[in-house]
């Protein structure tokens, strides 16, 4: 019976291969890693304890004792690390608000933790404590998909496309003036690396330099780019300049055209971005019609945890449709319950 229960991780693993093998640039991929963890974890658990070996035993009770520590006091410390990073990020980048997106969720966190300890809600009536509980279900819906996400990126980062390419499209991020910024320079140093990696071995691949002009620029970030490939000694025929994209999707779909006129669909094409930015560029192409997978240049570690809320909400407005309806249908659900029990009183 119990060799039987170890069929659900089996199942897990050959579901969560087969959405992943078949395009990684999907959040189920985390949803389903993180439920093959999870099963497994706890069925070995349990096969600690079963099979009475002390050793065994003592390597289970690990990670229930990790897991503990994490539920008791997991919460604080990602407050105070997300405060501090918050700080850091600030000083070095500037007080936009887009810095400011560590130092906010580190005081929703607290704020929360405040309300989970004092509980106020139970004084007030039965009806509000069910809407209450209503949003509690969204806040945890969101937190399983933040975990899918995080799961899904990280797994991303594993791609590793093959030296057979014919276009690599490095996505623009705006310019200072008319020069390319560290960020965007990291992108298309990603590209190069790739480039002479397979120049080595094969046909060299075309860079496709992507991105407009925007208001505050002096010229287009493709011909800037294009400027910065060429200087770190890219033959300029091997580049081209898609100068008409004004985002990520539109990098992806003006990049698609111009590949589309020179090969039709026959061709390999990948992406240069940042790697925060990477699992999002890979909905985008996906949505815009390409195969493309990424290749993610490295980023400031101080510079991830802000950049990442960035990205969710990003990805979580790029499903609006879907998680409006769940949120719709909770709250919709949570004022019917209000409404019965306010007339059965």
């Amino acid at each position: 019976m119990y060799a039987i229960m170890w069929l659900v991780p089996i199942v897990l693993l050959v579901l969560f291969l087969w959405f992943y093998l078949r395009d990684p640039r999907r959040t189920i991929n985390g949803f389903l890693f993180n439920i093959l963890i999870c099963s497994t974890g706890l069925l070995g658990i349990s096969a600690a304890f079963l099979s009475g070996n002390p050793f065994l035993m003592i390597l289970a009770i690990v990670p229930i004792i990790l897991f503990g520590l994490m539920l008791t006091f997991g919460g604080y410390a990602l407050v105070i690390a997300l405060l501090l990073n918050a700080k850091i990020l600030i000083r070095k980048e500037g007080r936009k608000f887009s810095n400011y997106l560590t130092l906010l969720l580190g005081i929703c966190i607290l704020i929360f933790i405040t309300f989970s300890f004092m509980k106020p809600v139970r004084y007030l009536p039965q009806e509000i404590q069910l809407f209450y509980s209503g949003v509690m279900f969204i806040l945890l819906y969101f937190l399983v998909n933040l975990f899918s996400f995080l799961s899904a990126y990280f797994l991303y980062q594993f791609n590793k496309p093959k030296l057979n390419q014919n276009f690599i499209i490095v996505l623009g991020s705006g310019l200072m003036g008319d020069k390319v910024p560290p960020l965007l320079a990291n992108r298309i140093d990603k590209a190069i690396e790739f480039y002479r990696r397979q120049e080595a071995v094969t046909t060299p691949p075309t860079l496709i330099l992507s991105g407009g002009k925007g208001s505050d620029e002096l010229v287009s970030e493709a011909e800037a780019m294009q400027a910065y490939a060429v200087d770190k000694g890219i033959p300029i025929q091997h580049t081209i300049q898609e100068n008409r994209s004004t985002n990520t999707f539109e990098n992806m779909v003006f990049s698609k055209k111009i590949m589309d006129n020179m090969y039709e669909d026959r061709y390999n094409s990948i992406f240069a971005t940042n790697n925060f930015h990477l699992f999002r560029s890979g909905l985008f192409a996906r949505a815009a019609g390409l195969s493309s997978q990424g290749i993610g240049a490295k980023t400031a570690l101080y510079y991830w945890p802000n950049a990442m809320i960035r990205e969710y909400i990003a990805v979580v407005v790029m499903n609006k449709k879907r998680h409006g309806t769940v949120v719709g249908i909770v709250l919709g659900l949570s004022l019917i319950g209000m409404t019965i029990l306010y007339i059965t009183k």
